[in-house]
């Protein structure tokens, strides 16, 4: 009895990996996760510890800390007597997409936290309830930047409509203007970064006339620094990457991509732009970082941190390569290898350091279209489609499907990971996936 008692006491703990997941695609915004035993196979009725109906409609990722999750929702307000679906855009010429819409009514902007646990919802805040700066295109939603926490306070970005701080409790600490910045009347998508005691926020106007890159306090609010930017409408989320000399906070682009100064907001270096919209987030690794972009053009470039200045024509830009890329989802980086996806869930393998193709056809068991951001783990890529299939597919240079599940619920949002669990929003619901 006494050894089986020490058998328990001694014996580690399954490798359930990633504790928090504090911001969008993750601890270090790359989409990965550690761990060895987590979850790769569910249904919507095997596996799914909880499942929980959410309000309105966002396509924010949840965040996770601790034995809490918190996420961003906007539910249609009253109508505004007046105003057109969609928001016009003088670009120069006067411009709105076929699919903006929202614009005529007010949103009512919203932030939740629920219990990791059991998926009770512990409080729902609203933030803003109004007319908006801009509309929104009809497949996204007024709530698709995806908040951070540093473990005390949440940090949720609403555009226009502004930056707010609140507490584990639901108590509003601060909320802070970042000012007007269009977005060529099909809404925001760059989720906020913290840095030290700074919390970044990305606003690329659709004309490029207010075009910043603005860092606040994050325990008061305050604005410590903002800098402008000479480039148009992006919906990128910057990533912070350390390298040996120094911490550059990367910014994807389509006039240039640019690296700052985290601390000051003081450029680094720029590098030409992928000359279409920037909507991937940044993919780091050691000293290598990877851009990409999937429409109107495909394009994906490495460049080589530690630079200063104009890195045009330097031996800095390591290689480019032009299919592959989708319109929304963000790459992956896992291991030695980026991995593209494009819309249609086709996979590209290449190698880190040199571009080399190393497959660029494999494609997903079920068709679909995908415009969430891949996630990792174990060996492991899992992409899901907007018809909620999530197909998992094995690391390395071949391609090889594992397995595909489904929630049976349209997905839009990507995927987090923390606990052992994954936490997959669907445009109902919330789900918890557990072994």
């Amino acid at each position: 009895m006494i050894s089986l008692l020490l058998f328990f006491v001694l014996a580690p703990a399954p490798d359930s990996g990633t504790t928090n997941w504090p911001q969008w695609r993750g601890p270090q915004g790359q989409g990965v996760a550690e761990g060895k035993n987590l979850p790769s196979e569910w249904s919507a009725s095997a596996h799914v510890a909880w499942k929980t109906a959410l309000p309105g409609r966002g396509h924010s990722s949840p965040i996770v800390w601790d034995k809490t999750i918190f996420l961003t929702t906007a539910e249609q307000g009253d109508p505004i007597e007046g105003r057109p679906k969609g928001k016009t855009h003088k670009i120069p010429e006067d411009f709105v997409h076929p699919d903006a819409q929202g614009y005529d009514h007010k949103q009512i902007m919203k932030v939740l936290a629920l219990n990791a646990v059991t998926g009770k919802i512990l409080w729902e805040k609203t933030v803003y309830n109004g007319p908006t700066f801009d509309s929104a295109h009809r497949a996204g939603s007024f709530a698709s930047p995806t908040p951070v926490t540093d473990g005390k306070y949440v940090y949720s970005f609403f555009g226009p409509e502004g930056l707010y701080a609140h507490d584990f409790q639901g108590k509003e600490i601060w909320k802070a203007s970042v000012g007007e910045f269009g977005s060529v009347s099909v809404g925001y998508g760059s989720s906020p970064v913290l840095y030290e005691n700074l919390v970044i926020v990305l606003c690329d106007d659709d004309t490029g006339a207010n075009s910043t890159i603005q860092a606040f306090d994050k325990k008061t609010g305050k604005q410590v620094w903002s800098s402008k930017r000479p480039v148009e409408v992006t919906w990128t989320t910057p990533v912070l990457a350390k390298t040996a000399k120094r911490t550059e906070l990367l910014t994807n682009g389509n006039e240039f991509i640019i690296s700052y100064d985290p601390a000051t907001g003081k450029e680094l270096w720029r590098a030409p732009g992928l000359e279409s919209n920037a909507i991937a987030t940044p993919l780091v690794k050691d000293d290598i970082a990877v851009f990409s972009t999937g429409y109107p053009k495909k394009k994906t470039i490495a460049i080589r941190l530690g630079g200063s200045g104009d890195l045009k024509g330097t031996p800095n830009i390591l290689w480019s390569y032009t299919k592959g890329t989708g319109y929304t989802p963000s790459e992956i980086l896992y291991g030695d290898y980026v991995y593209l996806l494009a819309d249609n869930g086709v996979l590209t393998c290449l190698d880190l350091k040199t571009g080399e193709v190393k497959y660029d056809n494999g494609r997903p068991a079920k068709a679909g279209r995908y415009t969430s951001s891949p996630i990792a783990y174990d060996g492991k890529i899992l992409i899901t489609s907007e018809e909620g299939d999530t197909t998992v597919v094995q690391t390395g240079p071949e391609f090889k499907v594992l397995n595909t599940n489904s929630v049976d619920e349209p997905v839009y949002a990507s995927i987090a990971v923390a606990g052992g669990s994954l936490y997959i929003r669907g445009v109902n619901d919330l789900f918890k996936i557990a072994k």
